[in-house]
């Protein structure tokens, strides 16, 4: 095992060019393959988001004669898949699809981590951005939003953290999570500042192609299409819900369990660490912090679906190229099992019997992130990074 992980960390990480091509040559299969079964559906979902802001028609609303299924995302999504809507299916798709890949590999890049690392986690989760991408999702460039707030407040670029954290709430509320790197921020007025401008910007943005009216009503429409969804995921008859709570409500076969005792204790254990004070200009306590707040976005999140763990598992990746030389065997063991069960099992490569008896009926997919979200919590609240030392993966 060390063998194996001594070839992978010392020749295959460091090879920039073989990590690159790997990655766009998996984002190559995955276009060929959608453009062969010709099922655009998430895509057309996303794309008729911009002819509903055009016609004023209610976002999120079944439209059956374009796609099955409904949008969920805020209206300045809209203006963001503009370019790619106003393109033929094909050539949308392909260079959105593109487009999305890119943009998680710069964001991974842009990480305060030395060449080999970023390397090594973008090997790590190619294989989780392949599960997203097939579904033609959004939640690459959702990390990547995650990971430039965190990269741009690290690099003392406030202004446009604020950005992120805007359009990532704006669109999918997830990124509001990007707050959680406030106390990293060396300029706090500016990142305010730059939170409320960026918030009128975002929220005024979309009217100038519709109306006030129908932009101020559109997100109250999207308040009710979220909340509903919301209490949809946990009747255990969706493919979501593959989070914390979803996991215990499929094993006890109890759909009455409730959200908010597992978010509360998660969001205690979460906030924790920010009592350390004093490690907070420790890159590694940072980069353990953005791994917590990429797992913790999908482990406690009811929205959360397969596709979803591209982001759990960037943040999956983080925590091993941090973890300190000599790496230990259960990090390598946790990190083996994370991979199987949480990347790899939704794919043919995986027994087929065991993912549709046991890992999709029981949402087994968050346990291992689960488990290493928990070990980061405990590093966090017991590792002095001031003695921190070399990276697994430089």
């Amino acid at each position: 095992m060390r063998y194996m992980y001594t070839f992978l960390t010392d020749t295959i990480f460091k090879k920039k060019i073989y990590i690159i091509s790997l990655w766009y040559l998996i984002t190559a299969l995955a276009i060929v393959k959608i453009l062969i079964s010709g099922n655009f559906n998430n895509y057309l979902i996303f794309k008729f988001t911009f002819y509903s802001l055009l016609d004023q028609r209610n976002f999120f609303l079944p439209q059956p004669e374009n796609f099955q299924h409904y949008n969920l995302y805020g209206p300045i999504f809209s203006l963001l898949i503009a370019p790619f809507a106003i393109l033929p299916n094909w050539l949308g798709h392909t260079l959105w699809t593109i487009f999305n890949s890119t943009i998680l590999l710069i964001a991974i890049r842009k990480l305060p981590l030395p060449s080999g690392a970023t390397l090594a986690i973008i090997l790590i989760a190619a294989h989780e951005n392949l599960t997203s991408i097939l579904s033609s999702q959004f939640n690459p460039c959702m990390t990547a939003i995650i990971l430039l707030t965190f990269s741009f407040i690290h690099q003392k670029k406030d202004f446009w953290a604020a950005l992120m954290i805007v359009l990532g709430t704006f669109i999918k509320l997830y990124g509001i999570v990007g707050l959680a790197f406030f106390f990293f921020s060396k300029d706090k007025k500016k990142l305010i500042s730059g939170l409320i401008l960026w918030s009128i910007v975002v929220f005024v943005l979309p009217m100038f192609l519709s109306s006030p009216a129908f932009i101020i009503q559109s997100y109250k429409d999207w308040y009710i299409a979220v909340s509903e969804k919301n209490i949809m995921n946990s009747t255990l008859i969706t493919d979501q819900d593959v989070c914390l709570m979803g996991m215990v409500r499929r094993i006890s076969g109890n759909h009455t369990i409730p959200n908010w005792p597992f978010i509360l204790g998660g969001l205690v254990l979460f906030f924790l660490p920010y009592f350390r004070t004093n490690q907070y200009k420790e890159t590694a306590f940072r980069l353990l912090l953005l791994s917590s707040t990429l797992i913790f976005t999908v482990i406690f999140s009811t929205s959360s679906e397969s596709p979803t763990y591209i982001i759990a598992f960037v943040g999956v990746a983080i925590w091993f190229v941090v973890q300190p030389k000599p790496i230990k065997s259960w990090q390598i063991v946790l990190f083996i099992f994370a991979l199987l069960l949480t990347s790899f099992s939704p794919s043919d490569i995986f027994p087929r019997y065991i993912r549709n008896e046991y890992i999709k009926p029981y949402s087994l997919k968050a346990l291992p992130c689960v488990l290493i979200w928990l070990t980061i919590i405990y590093q966090m609240l017991t590792i002095d990074f001031k003695n921190y030392r070399n990276y697994a993966v430089e």
